[in-house]
Formats: C-alpha cells, sequence, structure tokens
C-alpha cells in the first residue's frame, strides 16, 4: 500500500474514532441513578451533601488560596457541585460541566501563578474539583457503556495533561498523576459494577423465562396426558358407532339403497375418525415411547394399556391411600347415575391426584372424599388437615393442581383449590354431565342443582 493509501486509511479510522465519540458524548440522554434497593433515597442524598460540601471547598480553595475573583470562583464551584446532583440524571452533560469547570479554574488560577498570586496550589485540579470529578466519572460509568466511559475519562486525562504538560506554570503543587490513577480507579469500578447490575438483571430475566418457559411446556404435558387417556374413551364410542351402523341394515327388512348408503357412510366416517385419533396418539406418545406409565407411587398411576378408571375402582384407590398410612374417610351423596366416560374419568384422576397430594404433602394428616351426584353433575371434594409433621419441598409442587384444572376446563366444570382457615387444604370441582351451552343445563344452578 502506498503511503498516501496509508494515510487516506488512518484518516478514515480518526475520522469514524471522531463521529463515534461525538455520538457518545455530546449528547442530552436522560440516564437516571437508579434507587437503592434497601435504603432508597439514601445514595441520593449522600451525593447531594457531597455536591454541597464540593460547591462550598472550590469556592473556598480558589478565593482564599487560588487567588480567583470572588465571582468567578463562586461560579465554578457551584457548576462543579451541580455536576454532581446533574450526574445522578444526566451524567455526560454533567461530566462536560465539571470538566468545563476544571479548565476555565485551572487557566485562571495559572494566571495567578505565574504572577505570583498563589503561592504553591494545588494545580491543575483543585481538591474540591478532583473530588467532584470522580464523583462525575464514576457515576456516568455507572450509567453509560463502557465505552463511553473509557472515552470520557480519555479526554479528561488528555485535557489533564494538555494544561499540566504542555501549557504548564509555576510554584505549584501537580496534581495531574494523582488525578489520572484517581479517575482510573472509578472508571474501572464504575465499570465493573455496572457490568455486575446488568448480569444480575440479565440473570433474573433468563430465570423468568425458565419458569415461563417450565409451566408452559408442564401445561403442554398434563394436555398431552389428559389427550392419551381421553383416547380410550372416544375410540370405544367411535367402534360402537361403527359397529351400529353395520349391525343396522340387518335389524330391517328390506333396506331401502338410501339407508344401507347413509349407513355405509356412517360407519366409513366412524372408521376414518377412530385412524385419525389412533395417528394423534402416536404423535402424542412419539416423544417419550419407552417411558413407564406405572407409578410407584400408591396413590397415583394405571400400568400401560389397562382400560382408564373410573368412579366404580374408586374404593380401590381408598384402600391402595390407606395402605400407604393416611387415613381416608369416603363421603357419597346423591343418586349415582351413569356418567359420560371423560366425566367418569377425570373425577377419579382429581381424587387420585388429591390423595396423592396429601401422601407428600401433608404427612400426618387425614382426608376426607366427598361426591355429590346431582341431576347435570357431579361434586368432588377433598379435604385434608393441618399436617403433623414439617412438610419437605418438593420439587414438583404445582403440577398436579394444573391438571386436575386442565381437566376441569375441559368438560366445561369449575375447580377450586386452597388452603383452609385450620391450616389444611381443600380441593373441590363441579364437573357437569353435559357441555355448556346444553340445553339441558339451562336453569341449573352453580352448585349443580336444577
Amino acid at each position: 500500500m502506498t503511503e498516501t493509501g496509508v494515510r487516506q486509511v488512518v484518516i478514515g479510522r480518526i475520522r469514524r474514532w471522531l463521529h463515534v465519540m461525538r455520538e457518545d458524548l455530546c449528547t442530552l440522554r436522560v440516564d437516571p441513578l437508579p434507587p437503592s434497593l434497601w435504603l432508597r433515597w439514601l445514595p441520593h442524598g449522600v451525593l447531594c451533601l457531597v455536591a454541597l460540601g464540593v460547591s462550598l471547598g472550590a469556592v473556598a480553595q480558589l478565593g482564599d488560596n487560588g487567588g480567583v475573583g470572588p465571582s468567578l470562583a463562586f461560579a465554578i464551584g457551584l457548576a462543579q457541585g451541580t455536576a454532581v446532583v446533574l450526574a445522578m440524571w444526566r451524567p455526560v452533560p454533567a461530566w462536560w460541566l465539571s470538566t468545563a469547570a476544571m479548565v476555565v479554574g485551572a487557566l485562571e488560577v495559572r494566571r495567578q501563578l505565574l504572577a505570583g498570586g498563589a503561592h504553591g496550589f494545588t494545580w491543575p485540579w483543585s481538591a474540591a474539583g478532583l473530588i467532584g470529578q470522580l464523583a462525575v466519572l464514576l457515576l456516568l460509568a455507572l450509567r453509560v457503556p463502557a465505552r463511553v466511559a473509557v472515552e470520557a475519562l480519555a479526554v479528561t486525562l488528555l485535557l489533564t495533561y494538555l494544561v499540566e504538560g504542555v501549557l504548564g506554570a509555576a510554584d505549584f503543587q501537580p496534581t495531574g498523576v494523582l488525578a489520572v490513577i484517581l479517575f482510573t480507579v472509578a472508571v474501572v469500578l464504575g465499570t465493573a459494577l455496572r457490568g455486575r447490575r446488568e448480569a444480575r438483571a440479565e440473570l433474573g430475566r433468563q430465570t423468568t423465562l425458565t419458569a415461563e418457559e417450565r409451566a408452559r411446556r408442564t401445561l403442554l404435558e398434563e394436555r398431552s396426558r389428559i389427550a392419551r387417556e381421553l383416547h380410550d374413551v372416544v375410540a370405544h364410542h367411535m367402534s360402537v358407532i361403527s359397529i351400529q351402523a353395520q349391525v343396522a341394515p340387518h335389524l330391517v327388512d328390506n333396506p331401502s339403497d338410501e339407508l344401507r348408503e347413509n349407513l355405509d357412510g356412517i360407519r366409513q366416517n366412524a372408521l376414518e375418525a377412530l385412524t385419525e385419533l389412533r395417528r394423534v396418539l402416536g404423535v402424542l406418545r412419539a416423544e417419550h415411547p419407552d417411558a413407564v406409565h406405572e407409578s410407584a407411587d400408591p396413590a397415583t398411576g394405571t400400568v400401560p394399556h389397562a382400560p382408564q378408571p373410573t368412579l366404580d375402582r374408586l374404593d380401590a384407590l381408598v384402600e391402595n391411600t390407606r395402605a400407604a398410612g393416611l387415613s381416608v374417610r369416603v363421603d357419597v351423596q346423591g343418586v349415582r347415575r351413569p356418567l359420560p366416560s371423560g366425566v367418569e374419568l377425570s373425577a377419579y384422576r382429581i381424587v387420585q391426584e388429591a390423595l396423592s397430594n396429601v401422601l407428600r404433602h401433608a404427612p400426618g394428616a387425614t382426608a376426607s372424599v366427598r361426591l355429590v351426584h346431582y341431576r347435570h353433575g357431579v361434586d368432588v371434594r377433598i379435604v385434608n388437615s393441618r399436617p403433623t409433621h414439617s412438610v419437605a419441598v418438593s420439587p414438583g409442587a404445582g403440577h398436579g393442581l394444573l391438571g386436575m384444572r386442565e381437566r376441569a376446563a375441559m368438560l366445561g366444570g369449575t375447580l377450586r383449590a386452597g388452603p383452609r382457615p385450620d391450616g389444611g387444604y381443600e380441593v373441590a370441582a363441579y364437573l357437569p354431565t353435559a357441555p355448556p351451552g346444553d340445553p339441558d343445563r339451562v336453569g341449573e344452578s352453580k352448585d349443580g342443582t336444577a
């Protein structure tokens, strides 16, 4: 590359760097300092005290020891104190204000030093100005990206070098090296604290997203499990429809062609629906094809490929639970009517899951199961007393309730679950036998009575 080309590349990079610095440092963007978590406004109050001290100290130092006029000393001190307060909301403009006040004060003190009127003054940074700029740079590093903080630090150090090293003065105590060290430490500390705060915020966001994703996945798993269980119920009805449509023509003397055609269509549609159900079930089981469905929990689980349970098996469920050490009382009220298969299955699963939760989360408690059969539904209520032993933390807490709610919502019913005043817990569900909007449910009261 020729010398001209190298020069053009360097000039281009300098221009880009200056453009980035202009965008970063020439801004009035509001970036407030967040309140403290425990002592909400304590940092703001401390900074206001620092600002007051910087202003008073700067006025006294510049006026008494620096030979600066009262008006100019007051203006410089006020600017440096205001910069500390302003840095809590607008750090970049505050840095410009503090830096400009330093330059003006240093130039005026330099004039006094050359004239012999400020013997042994700390220059170019006075003690108050050094503290003020230190606070401003720290607040700036806490609020802006690291690149902007480094740029502000570089400009500050460059101006310090130009004033002390290039312009220079006579008969003064140099503070340039001390300023370089303190300002660098402040920027590094502020950048590190800002990075730590951002990392904690990102960790909090990721934790929230993980919790939401876990809840969403749990919900989908529960719905998938419910769908797999209901497959047998729906498949049974579709098989019955197909068989009845096939047998119906033989029950009528000389059935018409239209009747045979309609019944054949019904049978064919039933078979196609049954095939699609099997395909859907295959998709639902594809994620865990080798999973074992039998549970070691005495109150949960059925063997693979076993018929779906109904309320007729409630006594066996209660006996298994009693064998696991839980005292259970059962109360059945109302006239036992044939219930839809989905209602039978959901009622059984709700009782099963509720008793399982009592075993896991309420050691030493007693439980009662109450079933009330209404005309258009069944009310299921499981109540347990206060546990007599300490409850161990369970990582799966809440998943059982989610499944119970899904089952009740699927049938158009309701479910309530929560602690009781006596320290126990209650799960109450109402499962209607007719879908929402069915004419048979018109006039049904909230508790299921007609």
